[in-house]
């Protein structure tokens, strides 16, 4: 398992992080995750590391720009 970190731009209220949390939940992948408002970044551990561009993909497809932090 491997902890990331992603920066998501363009969310401005907690509808948004909902939003993101129900997609990234629907993920078999991903074990445990944490969406931060403040910090505008998704902070998740996932089992497999291939999950990572479909998890980018899904929160570009609600609107916001998504790139993991290094």
């Amino acid at each position: 398992m491997k902890e990331i970190k992603i920066h998501i731009e363009g969310m401005k209220c907690e509808g948004c992080v909902n939003r993101v949390k129900n997609v990234i939940g629907s993920l078999k992948d991903v074990s445990t995750y944490d969406v931060s408002l403040e910090n505008k970044e998704l902070v998740a551990t996932v089992k497999k590391e291939k999950v990572i561009p479909e998890i980018l993909s899904k929160i570009d497809a609600l609107g916001f720009t998504a790139s993991v932090e290094e």
